[in-house]
């Protein structure tokens, strides 16, 4: 009997990359030892989504899966980016990790930069979502179950008025054509907070709504004893 291959999950604290979790234990053909992210430390909040450090947390306990977490600056050069994801490759493969799992759909220029990348490690991609319909995915993730909520934006794709959404069938029936439904081209990023790939949903709550340099920010809270809960509905 032979052991299966060890991996980590890229985790963005979005759907894509909750789904992509689910969808690699239900295959069971890599063990899965760790979830991995990048950590904008001037602001303690994951890259990209802005979801706050707690609740990336809370996600990760949630999904039973230890939290690896990679600092970078804000802004970040590419430069210094690519060379922290060496030192954590570097950390993955001592742990006898060689595969990495990523929520990526179809974006071909994406995925090769992160093939040749990781052939620079001596690491192997899987990407399980690759090539998946995103209507039918999207409507997949919701009738599953998954909950998630628009954190944000891109103005000059989707309106403003979308930030803070819930990531449901109301949402997709509401997007314009040209946006994709899973928002693969940069049309919006999302924050889990139930779903089958964790034990039980994660209590959040509304913050602040901003703009910066045109992306709309829905800030999303880790609920507070007494506070209103947004687990089961809109921001």
């Amino acid at each position: 009997m032979t052991s299966k291959p060890r991996a980590w999950l890229s985790w963005s604290s979005g759907k894509d990359s909750a789904w992509s979790l689910h969808v690699a234990r239900r295959r069971s053909d890599v063990e899965i030892t760790a979830l991995f992210t990048t950590m904008n430390r001037t602001h303690n909040r994951v890259a990209m989504h802005a979801v706050r450090e707690a609740i990336v947390d809370a996600q990760a306990a949630s999904a039973g899966l230890p939290l690896v977490k990679i600092p970078i600056p804000s802004p970040c050069p590419n430069a210094v980016y690519e060379h922290a994801m060496r030192q954590a490759m570097a950390r993955a493969r001592s742990l006898g990790v060689t595969h990495i799992i990523f929520g990526d759909l179809f974006l071909e220029d994406i995925r090769q930069y992160r093939e040749e990348n990781l052939a620079k490690c001596s690491m192997t991609p899987i990407f399980p979502l690759w090539g998946r319909n995103t209507r039918e995915l999207a409507y997949e993730m919701i009738s599953a179950g998954l909950r998630a909520f628009l954190t944000c934006v891109d103005s000059k794709k989707l309106d403003s008025s979308f930030a803070g959404r819930p990531f449901d069938e109301a949402l997709l029936a509401d997007l314009p054509p040209s946006v994709d439904p899973c928002g693969e081209n940069g049309e919006f990023h999302t924050c889990v907070v139930a779903g089958p790939m964790f034990s039980s949903a994660i209590s959040v709550s509304a913050g602040k709504v901003v703009e910066r340099e045109g992306i709309i920010f829905a800030d999303i809270l880790p609920a507070q004893p007494r506070s209103g809960s947004i687990a089961n509905s809109a921001v």
